[in-house]
């Protein structure tokens, strides 16, 4: 009898184990909707080194000193510099004690890219000054339930996760650090979240949000969880739900606010992604002019190396069998 009971006690306790290692979604302990947690995808940052099989990490450094920017899976095509005056640079980011930590930094001495064209937001400005860094995740998935633990960065800088797939761009958040300038004050305080249409909108978004989260990002670590399938989004934080919108609240969305056919499906978010982190200068909202200007937030250490993090825990996708 003593032998059945401890068995038994054996296979509870390793069934917990099991269904703790593989974690489960912040909105749904009990795993009621049958998660199955994507090892490929999601990363916990506990290794001593990045998984670059994993992760591309955008400018790193040729034989000759110089960052290179080819696409991860075409290598005669070109990837994203970065949104200007911030160029990316492969070596701005570290690991410790299980966070990975982007890097901004003031690097008026970085060999910077004398290109100047006009974005497709904002004003054409030269590469100058602040590199940062960026991310883009080598495993493509379809629908699931994404979520990320992380702290923006506490500066004139935005945050960014979100992922990129053919003819779509789906934006989990673009996080404004520090609303410092007059009449901008809230804008660290707001979550915006967009999908953008690349093939229809020339890259303007199809749905858009921009909401209050009742807290600054840069202040604490937070859970940003995005349950997304083909009949829309639902956007929890702290697993409680924050926003949802349906594929045809997103189409009615998209006929309001643009020139678009009768026909038009808004909900493009429809085919296979690839996750992205990065901070980039949203020039419109304020930018760091100076060494002094970006690390204003910082501790001693920060101010001293020119620099501020936008911190990530851990990145944890799920999907469903069927």
């Amino acid at each position: 009898m003593k032998c059945k009971t401890s068995c038994l006690l054996m296979v509870v306790v390793c069934a917990l184990s099991t269904l703790n290692a593989q974690h489960l979604p912040t909105s749904d302990p009990d795993n009621t909707k049958k998660w199955e947690y994507n090892k490929e995808v999601s990363d916990e940052f506990n290794a001593k080194e990045i998984d670059e099989d994993r992760w591309y990490i955008v400018g790193k450094f040729d034989d000759t000193g110089k960052p290179f920017y080819k696409h991860p899976d075409k290598p005669n095509k070109k990837v994203w510099k970065g949104r200007a005056p911030s160029q990316f640079s492969g070596r701005n980011y570290r690991l410790e004690d299980g966070i990975l930590k982007l890097e901004a930094r003031w690097e008026p001495d970085f060999p910077f890219s004398d290109e100047i064209r006009k974005p497709v937001f904002g004003d054409p400005l030269p590469y100058e000054n602040i590199t940062t860094a960026c991310f883009i995740n080598r495993k493509a998935f379809k629908y699931g339930y994404i979520e990320i633990r992380s702290k923006a960065i506490d500066a004139e800088i935005t945050s960014g996760f979100w992922s990129m797939g053919k003819n779509i761009e789906f934006d989990f958040f673009e996080m404004f650090g520090d609303g410092r300038d007059k009449g901008k004050e809230h804008l660290d305080r707001q979550l915006w979240w967009s999908i953008r249409d690349w093939k229809n909108l020339r890259g303007k978004p199809s749905y858009t949000e921009k909401k209050d989260m009742g807290f600054r990002g840069a202040d604490d670590f937070h859970i940003y969880g995005i349950e997304w399938n083909e009949k829309g989004i639902k956007y929890y934080i702290d697993g409680k739900l924050f926003s949802s919108v349906t594929a045809e609240q997103a189409t009615q969305w998209a006929k309001k606010n643009r020139k678009v056919a009768d026909d038009y499906n808004g909900y493009v978010a429809t085919n296979p992604i690839h996750l992205w982190l990065d901070m980039e200068i949203f020039s419109w909202n304020g930018m760091p002019e100076s060494k002094e200007e970006l690390t204003l937030n910082g501790t001693k250490s920060q101010k001293q190396g020119g620099y501020m993090d936008f911190e990530i825990d851990y990145i944890r996708v799920w999907q469903k069998r069927n």
